[in-house]
C-alpha cells in the first residue's frame, strides 16, 4: 500500500545474511520500523548474528550460518518483531552541525541557486531552516543520509562525480543532504562544509550520528569555521547533543 509493506518481508541475502524489509520508499513510518527493529535485536543478543545494517526502508542482518540456520534465526526474529505491537518511541538525539556555506567550501552553491531560480542566501536559507532525520549511515563510514531535503533546494547530482571531495563537505543529491566524514569520490552537489568530526575509530562508536537522529544546520562564518577547526584538531571541541 504506497510503497509500505503492511507486515515485513524477510528475505535471503547470500549465505550468510538477510533483510527484512518494510515497504519501498522512503518513508519515516518505514524507517521508524527499521529502527525500533534494529534497537529490539541488539537488545535481544540473538546467538550467531554479528551485524545490524539499518537503511532507509529494511534493515540487514548478517549471521554465523555455524551458530544458527536462516530458519531459525527468521522464527527468532519473528518473536522479536511481534513484540513490537506499538512501534516505540524512538530517544531522539539532535544535532546542531555548523557549516560555512558557498565559496571554496561550498563550490555548487550559486548552481543550486541558479537551477531554482533563487539566491545563494535564499538556498542557505531553506537548507538551515529545518531539521533532518538521520535515515541511515552508509556509502563510506559515518556518512549520514539526512532527509527529506524542502523542494526549493532539490537538485541532481552532478552528473560527472569528483574524484575528492574534502571531509565535513555538505551536499544535496534529490532529496537528500548529507555529510562527508572523510575525503572521498562524490557525485553531491557540495553547498557548504563543517569543521566538526563525524567519525573516528577510536570513539566507541565510531561514528558520531546513528540512524533516527536529528541535524540541524548552523550557518557560520569563514573565521567561525577556522577556530572550530583549530579546537577539533586538538581534541578540545565536543559536539553536544540535545535530549
Amino acid at each position: 500500500m504506497n510503497g509500505v509493506y503492511l507486515s515485513a518481508r524477510y528475505l535471503p541475502f547470500g549465505d550468510a545474511a538477510l533483510t527484512v524489509e518494510f515497504g519501498t520508499v522512503i518513508n519515516l513510518a518505514v524507517n521508524h520500523k527499521v529502527i525500533a527493529l534494529n534497537e529490539a535485536l541488539m537488545k535481544a543478543s540473538i546467538p550467531g548474528i554479528e551485524e545490524l545494517v539499518p537503511t532507509y526502508r529494511s534493515l540487514l542482518i548478517r549471521y554465523d550460518p555455524a551458530k544458527i540456520t536462516y530458519e531459525r534465526l527468521v522464527a527468532q526474529i519473528r518473536e522479536v518483531e511481534e513484540k513490537l505491537k506499538e512501534t516505540p518511541r524512538e530517544k531522539k538525539r539532535k544535532l546542531t552541525v555548523p557549516v560555512v556555506y558557498g565559496g571554496v567550501y561550498g563550490p555548487d552553491l550559486g548552481f543550486v541557486a541558479d537551477y531554482h531560480g533563487s539566491t545563494e542566501s535564499q538556498v542557505v536559507k531553506f537548507h538551515s531552516g529545518k531539521e533532518y532525520r538521520v535515515y541511515m549511515i552508509g556509502f563510506v563510514a559515518g556518512f549520514p543520509y539526512l532527509g527529506d531535503v524542502p523542494d526549493e533546494i532539490a537538485t541532481p547530482r552532478l552528473e560527472t562525480p569528483r574524484l575528492r571531495v574534502p571531509a565535513g563537505s555538505v551536499g544535496i543529491a534529490e532529496k537528500q543532504t548529507g555529510i562527508y566524514p572523510c575525503e572521498a569520490p562524490g557525485g553531491w552537489r557540495i553547498i557548504g562544509r563543517t569543521p566538526i568530526k563525524l567519525f573516528d575509530p577510536q570513539w566507541q562508536p565510531p561514528a558520531l550520528l546513528k540512524p533516527g537522529d536529528t541535524v540541524k544546520f548552523k550557518p557560520i562564518s569563514e573565521g567561525e569555521f577556522q577556530r572550530i577547526e583549530r579546537l577539533v584538531a586538538i581534541g578540545a571541541y565536543k559536539p553536544q547533543f540535545e535530549e
